[in-house]
């Protein structure tokens, strides 16, 4: 999986490449593995050209975005020199524990810090960015299944162990011509604390009609019997190497892994499949609120994926120098700017033009 996601990443900085080279000829006629590399944005809209801001910027975090990172860390490496960006995954409550430390300078995460967190926050206020939106892709690994529809309510009795093998009624029910087999159902989860899980123990929450029972948040007690792997890219090889096999895993990773993915009941009554497209469509319907946080789970889009969720990147506002905050200026300018042309590729969605907008905006705000 991992040479995959390499081989994914190198193919969207070629492109990146070329279309820099391309752009300068005609105005003269970027696990819980890390990627290091020298990266900037020219300016605050990431535009290239070059930065001028200088030393080194260190994230943690998120593995939904770290892909993302990668790639664009990669795809700018020769625009600044004299920045460097480091990014290790390590997951959400990773990324948020040590920005909460200060032991980085920005934090990947898919979910808000909690209220009851925030105080142990030594830097003061942290300013969200969203910068990617994704799937939660439902991946299974059944023999003879290769196309498959589940709905909240059954998802959350499948997550729950009260459903526990694969021809039963609930599932049947929803797949009429499809031969489901007498298969014990393993549930594959994350070990580590994840915005993946608070994302989809929301879902479950909000589309079960009742039925969901384990409360949501980065950590859940899912049942004894299942089967924990660290990050995105864990829970995919469970699935993958076992029979019977569900679990939660955004769709980059469950693509790269080659992953069967279900299409899953939204809000309209539609069974959608995850894609960027339908991704998109979700997160257009979420409400904004005022410091950039949204959510894309439930929403009601005809064409929207119902478990859809985004990732941010958390700064501190104020900064301990100046060319601190002017490089996460520029670096985040990157990410919200020109960097949203390499989601696609890596099979995640932009983030919607009109919260980029507002993001941009936001840039402001970051001072030494």
């Amino acid at each position: 999986m991992q040479l995959l996601r390499n081989r994914r990443i190198m193919s969207v900085f070629m492109a990146a490449a070329l279309a820099t080279v391309v752009a300068a000829c005609g105005s003269s006629s970027d696990s819980s593995s890390s990627s290091s590399s020298s990266a900037a944005a020219g300016g605050s809209t990431g535009a290239a050209g070059g930065g001028s801001a200088s030393g080194t910027l260190n994230g943690s975090g998120s593995s939904f975005q770290l892909a993302y990172q990668q790639a664009a860390i990669e795809a700018y490496k020769d625009i600044n020199k004299n920045l460097t960006i480091n990014y290790g995954g390590g997951g959400s409550g990773k990324g948020r524990t040590d920005l909460a430390g200060q032991v980085v300078d920005y934090a990947g995460s898919d979910s808000p810090i909690k209220p009851e967190d925030q105080p142990t926050f030594k830097g003061g206020a942290v300013l969200y960015f969203p910068v990617v939106v994704g799937p939660i892709a439902i991946a299974y690994n059944v023999s003879g299944v290769d196309k498959l529809q589940l709905d909240g309510p059954t998802l959350a009795n499948i997550f729950q162990a009260k459903i526990t093998k694969w021809n039963d009624p609930a599932i049947a029910a929803q797949n009429s011509g499809v031969t489901l087999p007498d298969t014990a159902i393993v549930i594959a989860r994350r070990s580590d604390s994840s915005g993946t899980t608070d994302n989809f123990s929301q879902f479950l929450d909000k589309a079960s009609a009742g039925a969901w029972t384990l409360g949501t948040g980065g950590t859940i007690n899912f049942p004894a019997d299942s089967q924990g792997g660290n990050g995105n890219g864990g829970v995919a090889q469970i699935v993958k190497q076992t029979d019977g096999a569900i679990g939660y895993v955004d769709f980059a990773d469950a693509s790269a892994a080659g992953l069967s993915v279900a299409s899953v009941k939204n809000q309209d009554g539609t069974y959608i499949e995850p894609s960027p497209d339908s991704a998109s469509a979700a997160a257009a319907a979420a409400t904004v609120n005022p410091d950039l946080t949204f959510s894309g789970i439930w929403t009601s889009a005809p064409d929207g994926y119902p478990i859809t969720y985004q990732s941010y990147a958390l700064v501190y506002q104020t900064q301990t120098d100046a060319n601190k905050a002017a490089a996460l200026k520029e670096w985040i300018g990157y990410l919200d700017g020109d960097g949203q042309a390499l989601l696609p590729d890596l099979n995640y969605a932009k983030v919607p033009d009109s919260i980029l907008t507002q993001a941009q905006a936001q840039l402001s705000k970051i001072t030494g």
